[in-house]
């Protein structure tokens, strides 16, 4: 018998789930909640056959949903997912949790206590399904590379511009930046011991918006990571800068892609090989497989990740942006060069991290 799933957010993660859904022969999407009319409109259109609405009460309250998963902003995701809880269905969120990192305990608190009742709930930080991160981590349990002693992260994109509809998630290295804060822990297999962060702010806005960390893990290895929405908004052709390169004592592995194809280059102490492998973008239909087999087994998955991962990610993430505030932070642009950034963003049709033309927040 198909899982009943419930979406609650209809903008552009909404939409990714949904197709993912579709293609899972596990789940039916039996309800979508939207407080936006055009988004509840194309809804109907995909989905004939879901109840659509504008009060997630409906979906909390329907004795078929299963599964209900959050695309709402981080200010509501916590009574969204205490109500889902309370209401005897298991959650898929979208990350960081809440806006604040309280808040963000209080709600790991209340899944664990549900897991208790048999209550599964996980959290999209995708990177932790990525197939070449699995790998990484393979190649440096296998001693391919020696002992791991270095750990290079960058992920730059034009991406989201400042004030486009994120607010409650915070600046770039906190609503992006936790990401690449949570693989480092699980590449390292280690928690943050110290850290320097040093930021910038883009075009004259309030918050930094590229920043660079460097610092230790608590088993020695060093790290970097870099992030930032900043890499060539107005540039006539848009790219990106994305990597990870582990560096053990004998040799090293890198990985780079270009959100199509992912290319893991290993230079071991027996083995040279570069591996080519499609991307798998947000990695939504492994998370859902996840879920599927938590509820069929009775147990989490072991590769689901667990709302603490992400709670973790974003308390070390926003630590890091106030350690960045407490140092040299130039602003270096103006507002009105910005201005252009966002109005180039609202009429493009192919870009990096563009919402919903309908929709401010998704």
């Amino acid at each position: 018998m198909k899982l009943s799933a419930g979406l609650i957010g209809f903008g552009r993660m909404g939409r990714c789930y949904l197709e993912a859904l579709q293609r899972d022969s596990r789940y039916r999407v039996t309800y979508i909640c939207d407080p936006v009319e055009d988004c509840r409109t194309l809804a109907k259109s995909l989905v004939p056959d879901a109840i659509v609405c504008d009060n997630e009460e409906v979906v909390f309250s329907a004795p078929d949903v299963q599964v209900v998963i959050i695309c709402a902003l981080a200010d509501v995701r916590p009574e969204h997912i205490r109500r889902a809880l309370d209401s005897g269905k298991h959650v898929i969120a979208e990350k960081p949790l809440a806006d604040s990192v309280e808040r963000e305990w209080q709600v790991v608190a209340m899944a664990e206590e549900a897991e208790r009742r048999g209550l599964f709930s996980t959290v999209n930080m995708y990177l932790l399904n990525s197939w070449y991160f699995h790998e990484m981590q393979r190649i440096v349990a296998s001693g391919e590379i020696g002992e791991l002693a270095i750990m290079r992260i960058c992920h730059m994109t034009p991406g989201l511009a400042p004030g486009e509809g994120h607010e409650a998630e915070g600046p770039a290295f906190h609503d992006c930046g936790m990401h690449y804060v949570g693989l480092g822990r699980f590449l390292s297999q280690s928690e943050y011991k110290t850290w320097h962060a040093q930021g910038i702010r883009m075009w004259s806005w309030k918050d930094p918006w590229w920043v660079q960390v460097h610092g230790t893990m608590e088993n020695g290895v060093v790290f970097d990571i870099t992030q930032g929405f900043v890499y060539g908004q107005m540039s006539k052709d848009q790219t990106h800068n994305s990597y990870v390169e582990l560096i053990g004592t004998q040799g090293f592995c890198h990985m780079t892609h270009d959100f199509k194809t992912a290319v893991l280059d290993l230079r071991g102490v027996n083995t040279t090989e570069r591996i080519e492998r499609p991307h798998g973008g947000k990695n939504i239909e492994a998370l859902l497989a996840q879920m599927a087999e938590s509820i069929a087994a009775g147990q989490h998955h072991a590769d689901m990740p667990r709302l603490r991962d992400s709670a973790i990610a974003s308390e070390y993430a926003w630590r890091m942006v106030e350690d960045a505030r407490t140092h040299e932070l130039p602003a270096i642009g103006t507002l009105d060069e910005l201005e252009r950034i966002r109005e180039r963003r609202r009429h493009m049709t192919d870009g990096y991290g563009l919402l919903p033309k309908n929709r401010e927040r998704s």
